[in-house]
């Protein structure tokens, strides 16, 4: 018990996103109390049951992704007039459902995504935020906020009929995960959080401007600033001149030449001890189009924060005390550069001793780094224990 939360380091042997723009939702969201949990199922209140749920945590054991698996179901749903959202399920119709909400925001879903989950216990849904990936139209800006995403979101679920479902973010994941949450508290079975960011000025700060990270790679972060037009460099902030470049149709040359550079930034403060080499399933090898949609969607929402007009909203007393009986498990790197640790440590303090607080030795940002895989594998099979009366049927298509 540590400043009222439970705080578990795991010493890995493995080598080692003014006042809120209110929800805009399709039914009223209302507290899921316990009753409303599967039979047999209660939520982790206290420190000592969490130090309980981990303490026979065998860290000499290795788990590998689950075999690779197709959707047996892909799908594109009109969310707008603009936007057409991708989407996919796979593993066990009958399983407990599972959202993996990718990063960025920009990003976009991969293969390798569907195998933190066990196909024989897990329906798994992974989706494409507006924009990214196989969403279209690719990179576009109009109608593209939070608020949209989470829309989104209920329209898929509705769609597939789930009343309730597990989450599974990192990253920005983790941002959109917690918003969701605090408006449809009633839909979120779980939360699986990893590399924490909760959009506020402090963390876009350490990132994008010339006083934190940069304190760290001040090579790499040449080469970000070199990403800029040279009238833009001196500018005050780095983040807004990068938005001007990407969210500016005529400048084709330099837009691309910002783009590549924003996503290099990123991807060389994502792993540890070696920054710069992500696996291939995370990132590596980005095409210039992918790129363009990563930096230009990412730019345009820490430009307007997220949406979010008060700085620090979402890990509010108010916003967290709707989702504080949620189960949660943070899973988090003590290395991570883009998404720093303090960002974990402040959200599990909210949780007042109910989220289950994982530090990975030795590990940084990447989902695919040993560590942080390996931790991720615990939870989803943790959870998947614990709702596993949900389960029936077998896995539709390997």
């Amino acid at each position: 018990m540590f400043l009222g939360f439970s705080y578990i380091v795991v010493a890995s042997r493995l080598g080692l996103t003014r006042a809120l723009q209110p929800c805009r939702t399709r039914r009223p969201s209302l507290l899921q109390d316990q009753q409303s949990r599967p039979p047999g199922i209660k939520p982790l209140t206290m420190a000592t049951e969490l130090e309980k749920s981990t303490a026979n945590l065998k860290l000499s054991q290795t788990r590998s992704l689950y075999p690779p698996i197709n959707p047996y179901k892909v799908a594109f749903v009109d969310v707008s007039d603009i936007h057409t959202v991708y989407y996919e399920v796979s593993g066990n119709p009958n399983g407990i459902p599972v959202c993996f909400i990718h990063g960025g925001p920009g990003g976009g879903t991969v293969d390798a995504h569907r195998r933190f989950f066990n196909p024989e216990i897990y329906k798994i849904i992974l989706f494409d935020q507006r924009g990214c990936g196989r969403s279209r139209p690719a990179a576009n800006l109009q109608e593209n906020t939070t608020w949209a995403l989470i829309d989104d979101m209920e329209r898929i679920r509705e769609e597939l009929s789930i009343e309730s479902w597990v989450l599974f973010g990192g990253s920005w994941g983790s941002t959109l995960s917690v918003a969701y949450a605090q408006c449809h508290p009633d839909r979120v079975l779980a939360l699986i959080l990893r590399g924490i960011f909760m959009i506020r000025e402090q963390e876009l700060s350490w990132l994008y401007e010339r006083n934190g990270a940069a304190m760290l790679y001040p090579e790499p972060f040449q080469r970000y600033l070199a990403g800029l037009p040279e009238r833009l460099r001196s500018a005050r902030s780095l983040m807004t001149a990068y938005h001007s470049i990407l969210s500016n149709e005529k400048a084709s040359v330099e837009r691309k030449t910002a783009a590549n550079a924003w996503t290099k930034w990123e991807q060389t403060l994502s792993t540890f001890p070696k920054p710069g080499e992500v696996d291939e399933a995370d990132s590596a090898k980005y095409t210039d189009e992918e790129n363009l949609a990563f930096a230009r969607i990412e730019s345009h929402y820490f430009v307007n924060r997220g949406f979010v007009e008060e700085d620090g909203f979402l890990i509010s007393e108010e916003q967290m005390k709707k989702i504080r009986h949620i189960r949660t498990v943070i899973v988090q790197g003590r290395w991570d550069m883009v998404c720093p640790r303090k960002t974990a440590f402040d959200l599990a303090q909210k949780f007042h001793g109910n989220a289950e607080v994982v530090i990975v030795e030795n590990a940084g940002h990447s989902t695919f780094e040993s560590g942080i895989e390996q931790e991720l594998l615990q939870a989803t099979e943790t959870i998947g224990e614990e709702f596993k009366s949900m389960c029936n049927g077998t896995v539709a298509d390997r």
